[in-house]
């Protein structure tokens, strides 16, 4: 009985990181390789929520110590995050996360238009447009470096 309860916990211990981390993982990549964008909001609505509750179980883990069933529950959560039966991740983000985004990414066009000069002073625009000391304009050389140009790009 001793050797079954050592393999039932060191099952257990192994189901968090393969359940939350490996399995999403693989279900990421396979989104991006494939057509259809359905999976791909699915899987980036995944990453969102389990990066809102990994920062809140940091902050509460005092708390969580002393619930004995925590980890249980996680793995549950996790679960219905995670399993294309449920798609959990994408219902919370749907229903809870995406106005509070919307909301914040409105507001804050809203104030870079509103602050915009309409006539920027002629010294600025210079100074921004000077090279930079390597003598290449830096935004250029950072988009250069995000966005492949045609002929590039390799096949894997």
């Amino acid at each position: 009985m001793t050797k079954l309860w050592t393999l039932i916990t060191q099952l257990h211990s192994l189901a968090g990181p393969v359940l939350t981390l490996l399995y999403p993982l693989y279900a990421s990549v396979v989104a991006i390789e494939s057509p259809s964008k359905v999976d791909d909001e699915q899987w980036l609505a995944y990453w969102i929520i389990y990066s809102f509750l990994t920062l809140g179980e940091m902050l509460l883990q005092p708390a969580l110590e002393w619930i004995p069933i925590w980890y249980d529950v996680k793995l549950l959560v996790a679960a219905w995050l995670v399993l294309p039966q449920f798609k959990g991740a994408a219902y919370l983000y749907e229903r809870f996360v995406r106005d509070h985004i919307r909301k914040y990414v409105t507001e804050k066009e809203h104030h870079r238009v509103q602050h915009r000069p309409e006539n920027p002073n002629p010294k600025l625009v210079q100074q921004v447009n000077k090279k930079s000391p390597t003598g290449a304009k830096s935004k250029k050389k950072f988009v250069d470096f995000i966005i492949p140009k045609k002929g590039d790009q390799e096949a894997y």
